[in-house]
């Protein structure tokens, strides 16, 4: 770990005690400059961590800081782990390394300088606050082998949420999680290889753990996070049984298809039987959502009966 870093979270693990403690304190604890905890508060302002400062009584967190414990997530997978204070975004760092990666390989990050979500839309990113993560997977006969795969990819979540305690977790259309409503988590899956032979693709989750004001002003829908539970589940708990569910799940999926995860959609899908529109670039379809077909696509029976459609494109909403 950098030293920089080091600094920084052990001056995130005394304000993580919840009082304030002032610049003097933190600089005799920390063995530094009082000018050096002022440098580090600030760097880890522009990092996204909300700090609530007052003349005279000094520093605090303005919300819950969950980090990872880097040691322990590696003890409890099997397969190799790379972790970082900081990355562009863990994605991108997969799709770099694929090569010298075997499926199951996991990037996890505390803060995503260049974070994505579907249809380029940007990933807000504060360090420390969400769960940014991305799995490596290899297909042996190519793209068209992962068709449906976002929709297993959100039972896997689902299914860990669950697992966790979570309760009113469910998921929209294709990959979308939400909680209470409300967007949790999202999937970014990316591809490169070829139509019928070895595919490489990476599997990026967000999911929101703990949003602060000054980032959720930042976000153009309704969002939820995991505050609102009894009990704040583990980060590194989280993402240890994130990578086994999606392993055992991508597993069953390569040899099964998308068959075998209809009944675990099904039973997650918050907009089945409910009356729905699909936003296609300036087009809009309207129907009632009947689940999803054999590959994937949302089916909804409209005036000219029921009809599938599928693509990176389309945006499900209710119907007004």
């Amino acid at each position: 770990m950098a030293e920089q870093w080091i600094r920084k979270r052990e001056i995130l693990t005394e304000l993580a005690l919840g009082a304030f403690v002032s610049g003097e304190a933190l600089a005799s604890q920390l063995g530094v400059s009082r000018t050096a905890i002022s440098n580090h508060i600030s760097g880890l302002e522009e990092y996204g961590v909300d700090i609530y400062s007052v003349k005279g009584k000094g520093y605090r967190l303005n919300g819950p800081i969950s980090l990872v414990d880097e040691a322990k997530l590696k003890e409890q997978i099997a397969n190799r782990c790379f972790y970082f204070d900081e990355i562009p975004s863990t994605n991108a760092f997969i799709l770099k390394h694929a090569e010298d990666l075997v499926s199951g390989d996991i990037c996890v990050a505390e803060y995503q300088s260049a974070g994505r979500g579907r249809r380029g839309r940007v990933w807000v990113s504060p360090y420390g606050c969400h769960l940014y993560f991305s799995m490596f997977w290899q297909f042996p006969h190519g793209m068209a082998q992962a068709m449906g795969l976002s929709l297993v990819v959100a039972c896997s979540i689902v299914t860990v949420l669950e697992k966790l305690g979570v309760k009113d977790v469910g998921v929209k259309w294709p990959n979308d999680i939400y909680l209470e409503g409300r967007k949790l988590a999202g999937v970014l899956i990316e591809m490169s290889g070829q139509t019928d032979s070895e595919c490489n693709l990476v599997v990026g989750i967000g999911l929101n753990m703990a949003m602060g004001e000054q980032h959720a002003s930042l976000i153009d829908q309704p969002w939820s996070d995991l505050t609102s539970q009894l009990q704040m589940p583990d980060k590194t708990a989280l993402l240890a049984l994130l990578q086994k569910q999606l392993q055992q799940d991508l597993s069953l999926f390569q040899q099964a298809g998308l068959t075998a995860f209809t009944e675990r959609w099904a039973a997650a899908d918050l907009f089945v039987g409910q009356s729905v529109k699909l936003l296609m670039g300036q087009d809009e379809v309207h129907g009632l959502c009947k689940g999803i077909d054999d590959q994937g696509a949302i089916v909804l029976e409209t005036e000219n009966g029921l009809q599938s459609y599928i693509g990176g494109e389309i945006s499900l909403r209710k119907a007004d």
